[in-house]
């Protein structure tokens, strides 16, 4: 059991049957009546946010959540293969679970695989990746105004709004939670 006190970014929770995430929170202490705490949770299961406020010294229960250390082996068609490090598990993940990361999974890649009850319930990955960029427009000489940008297509097939001087066969370093360019990498 967790109390209101124990709250951090992160940190799992379960409420109604539900695992939830803490994504931000804020102890409130009013003039009148008792503290609280507003909160910020992602549904493990469906993806969602809401928000939801906890009365001092609640207690709330920790989930049967656990992460593993798994490796990104291929896309099959339909689901994505992961493969324990120790055991050597293959467990499937579909399209629809991962949403948007699948265009930064590149194979060989090590990820923390998050299951509730026997069953993946969510990918997290690394917080930065480092993708080639196999397709990408020349830049227009005059066409360098402060900050402009330009698509360009990675291995992983996903395409990312990058600097003017990205070429083709160059490395960029992405941002996993936002999806923004960060710099020119070496692979």
């Amino acid at each position: 059991m967790y109390g209101v006190s124990d709250f951090r970014r992160g940190l799992k929770i379960q409420i109604d049957q539900t695992p939830y995430s803490i994504i931000d929170f804020e102890h409130v202490k009013p003039g009148k009546g008792a503290a609280f705490t507003r909160t910020k949770l992602r549904d493990l299961k469906s993806g969602r946010v809401l928000e939801h406020t906890f009365r001092s010294g609640e207690k709330i229960i920790k989930p049967d959540v656990f992460e593993t250390d798994m490796q990104y082996l291929y896309n099959d068609g339909s689901d994505f293969v992961f493969m324990d490090s120790k055991t050597y598990d293959q467990v499937g993940v579909t399209s629809e679970l991962l949403g948007n990361d699948a265009g930064y999974l590149l194979e060989g890649m090590s990820v923390k695989v998050v299951m509730f009850e026997g069953r993946v319930i969510g990918v997290e990955l690394p917080n930065f990746v480092v993708l080639a960029v196999t397709q990408c427009d020349p830049a227009v000489k005059g066409d360098t105004v402060t900050g402009a940008t330009k698509p360009a297509t990675v291995e992983t097939g996903a395409s990312f709004h990058v600097p003017l001087f990205i070429n083709e066969g160059d490395c960029i370093k992405v941002d996993t939670r936002s999806g923004d360019y960060v710099e020119r990498a070496r692979k």
